[in-house]
């Protein structure tokens, strides 16, 4: 698959989709590649009926005239990041759009949430359903702090370098593609990076009357540790001279990768954790992070291994 160094992000208007260029914009810095700004709309698939029984056809050229203002806005706020900008309105379902042209880009990036802004054309549910379908890396941005949206009248946060990053591993194909992906973006920003595995032995031994009643837990975390060394020192074959901190802890996937978002840059993630050396850290645990997290998430799922070796 050819793919262009390009990073790709979606804009509305919200402050949480410029929060979102604003890290797009360093992403490409560091990387050295282009950054493709997207807006996207689509018409409401009904008719207005007029008061006196007749229909009002909607014309969408004030919506796209909105849509050109916003990539304007845009293109203005990263024009001194000495990277090249392009810029489209395009016309379809936003997930759907960044989806198709997730195939030929390194990385999409998108915020939480599309509140306010241009009609909320954007964000909102696409932040849940990209990382999901999309064929590269996606990156959501949260504009929030412990856990909860930033009020209104709060001043935007500046985007902080990726000093530190976290990515959740547990031995399944989507979560070593997400490993492959930090180590890569370590070695770009410079960051430390601590690969973490999750298994909620107290939680199994409280739930789960098959378990014996006195599980070693120290024993548990000892082998959930050595299967995170196998996994993180055969990634580290193709990236020599990188440091990863290793820690297994007890706890779920989400509660873990969600406290380290306090203190982290980027969390790294993927979209699900089938087999494995236990399966106890992704699944469900992805989507939860995304809604949950304090920083920056990339989602890495299946569909990015074919970029795997290029990502390195």
């Amino acid at each position: 698959m050819t793919r262009d160094d390009v990073v790709l992000v979606g804009v509305d208007g919200s402050s949480a989709s410029l929060h979102a260029l604003d890290w797009a914009a360093a992403q490409a810095v560091k990387h050295g590649w282009a950054l493709r700004v997207v807006c996207s709309y689509s018409l409401p698939s009904f008719t207005a009926a007029s008061l006196d029984g007749g229909y009002a056809a909607l014309d969408d050229s004030t919506i796209q005239q909105g849509a050109r203002a916003v990539l304007d806005e845009a293109a203005a706020r990263v024009s001194t990041h000495g990277v090249p900008v392009t810029s489209s309105v395009v016309t379809g379902d936003a997930a759907g759009v960044l989806v198709e042209m997730s195939h030929t880009v390194r990385s999409v990036v998108v915020g939480t949430r599309g509140g306010g802004g241009f009609a909320d054309r954007l964000l909102g549910t696409v932040s849940s359903a990209l990382p999901a379908h999309a064929y590269c890396p996606t990156v959501v941005v949260p504009l929030r702090h412990g856990g909860k949206p930033l009020p209104d009248d709060v001043a935007m946060p500046t985007v902080r370098p990726v000093r530190r990053i976290v990515v959740g591993v547990d031995g399944s194909p989507a979560a070593e593609y997400a490993l492959h992906y930090a180590m890569t973006e370590a070695e770009v920003w410079g960051a430390d990076l601590t690969a973490v595995a999750g298994v909620p032995v107290g939680a199994m031994t409280g739930v789960l009357s098959w378990l014996p009643s006195a599980v070693d837990r120290e024993q548990v975390l000892r082998d959930v540790t050595e299967g995170l060394h196998v996994v993180v020192d055969r990634a580290l074959a193709d990236h020599p001279g990188l440091t990863v901190r290793r820690h297994a802890l007890d706890g779920t996937g989400a509660e873990l990768l969600t406290e380290f978002s306090a203190a982290t840059d980027l969390i790294v993630v993927g979209s699900r954790g089938r087999g494995g050396f236990a399966g106890l850290l992704l699944g469900s645990t992805s989507q939860a992070v995304l809604h949950h997290a304090d920083c920056p998430v990339m989602v890495v799922t299946d569909r990015c291994a074919t970029d795997t070796a290029a990502a390195s």
